[in-house]
């Protein structure tokens, strides 16, 4: 959850600033490469329409259609460049050669399936769409199967992330209530033992008195 709200903090800096353009930039961005995770990104923009700040189908349909051309930035690079590109140093670091082999056989046996499948696998997503370019797989194609896992994926990280909100706020309230109740407590522990000392004090005067008044009865154990 802390991923989260810092991703709803920090699209709420930028959404104040762009608006809509704000998640559509961090999605797109997340497809090109960048270290923001799509899934982060979208409980973020849950947040904000828990807080009202954006409408269920825009928000929706900004992260449907930014998540989507993001999905295309490897399986373009993949049609352009083929497997050459994975000896380039900058993309190395992204698209782990060593998976490449498992992630061709995986495109080869499932076809379009596989497309479907990489959508929901954060770790394999990008290599796997890459794959896909680089197999010659047509880009209507790709996006069928590629936005039919996002049209499932998208609103339910949404709706997620305004469920956590939900569920922040109800924490903040037993919180809140919680520190009423510790507070109370506190205060009326600190007005027992003051009691008890003065109720303690008084039979000490009690017998003090008593003491003095009956010289010969032996003091109080």
């Amino acid at each position: 959850m802390l991923p989260a709200l810092i991703a709803e903090n920090v699209l709420k800096v930028f959404f104040d600033r762009f608006g809509y353009l704000a998640p559509f930039a961090f999605l797109v961005g997340a497809g090109a490469g960048l270290p923001v995770p799509e899934e982060v990104t979208m409980v973020g923009s849950g947040f904000l329409l828990y807080k009202g700040l954006v409408d269920p189908m825009p928000i929706i349909a900004t992260c449907y259609v930014a998540t989507l051309l993001g999905d295309s930035i490897p399986f373009w690079l993949g049609r352009h460049f083929g497997m050459s590109a994975v000896e380039k140093p900058w993309a190395r670091r992204i698209l782990h050669p060593e998976r490449m082999v498992l992630l061709r056989e995986r495109f080869d046996r499932h076809g379009n399936w596989a497309i479907f499948t990489f959508r929901f696998l954060p770790g394999i997503r990008m290599p796997g769409f890459f794959t896909a370019g680089t197999a010659g797989m047509s880009y209507p194609r790709f996006l069928l199967f590629d936005g039919l896992g996002a049209l499932i994926m998208t609103p339910l990280w949404v709706f997620l992330g305004r469920s956590f909100g939900e569920r922040i706020a109800e924490l903040e309230g037993t919180v809140a209530n919680l520190n009423q109740f510790l507070g109370f407590g506190l205060a009326a522990a600190v007005l027992i033992l003051a009691l008890r000392g003065l109720v303690k004090r008084r039979e000490q005067q009690v017998r003090d008195i008593e003491g003095r008044d009956n010289p010969s009865k032996p003091p109080a154990e």
